[in-house]
């Protein structure tokens, strides 16, 4: 399989939703660039923020949507496209409800579980064979509680785990990168069950 060459954080655009749950692909680029001492510029081409990123000695270009959630699909298919990207070769992050706070799991393939930026981007794709790093939020319990949830900032305590899988996610991330998906879910899945 080959590597990863474009990587899309999922969110919505604003100062209102910055810190939310929502925000968690944000966050994790946002993280990703810093790092890398790089900031992201607007392209309205790609309906979005994007820069790119050396990781692993490999260029890999960074995409925020500047579409709300909901319409993800335009951005994600847009940078594809321009960059002259497989599907395969992206990976998408986002916030999960069925995972706890702290959890990070990759994944290819597969529905999108009611989450509206999978599913604008799979409806624009007419597939999900692409990469996922699913970022743990947590359920609120009730299922009429889930917009004010997702929509909400996590409790100290929740965006310190967050932050914490954020980080061991970004450690495996030269794995996946260069290709080697089943050996950056091994370190990634097993150095959350320590």
């Amino acid at each position: 399989m080959s590597g990863l060459r474009l990587i899309v954080g999922l969110g919505n655009p604003g100062a209102e939703y910055l810190g939310t749950r929502h925000n968690a692909g944000f966050w994790f680029v946002d993280a990703l660039a810093r790092g890398e001492g790089e900031t992201f510029a607007v392209d309205g081409k790609l309906h979005g923020l994007s820069c790119r990123v050396r990781i692993g000695g490999e260029p890999v270009w960074l995409l925020k949507p500047s579409t709300f959630m909901n319409k993800s699909g335009i951005a994600v298919v847009s940078a594809l496209r321009y960059y002259k990207i497989e599907p395969d070769e992206c990976l998408v992050v986002h916030d999960d409800l069925d995972l706890d706070p702290g959890v990070v799991r990759l994944k290819f393939d597969g529905g999108h579980g009611g989450q509206n930026g999978l599913r604008d981007i799979m409806g624009h794709l007419g597939h999900g064979k692409f990469h996922r790093l699913r970022v743990g939020i947590g359920h609120p319990g009730a299922r009429d509680r889930v917009t004010p949830w997702v929509l909400g900032r996590p409790s100290a305590q929740d965006e310190d785990a967050m932050l914490d899988g954020i980080a061991r996610a970004l450690d495996v991330l030269p794995l996946a990168v260069d290709g080697r998906f089943d050996e950056a879910m091994k370190r990634l899945h097993t150095s959350a069950a320590k």
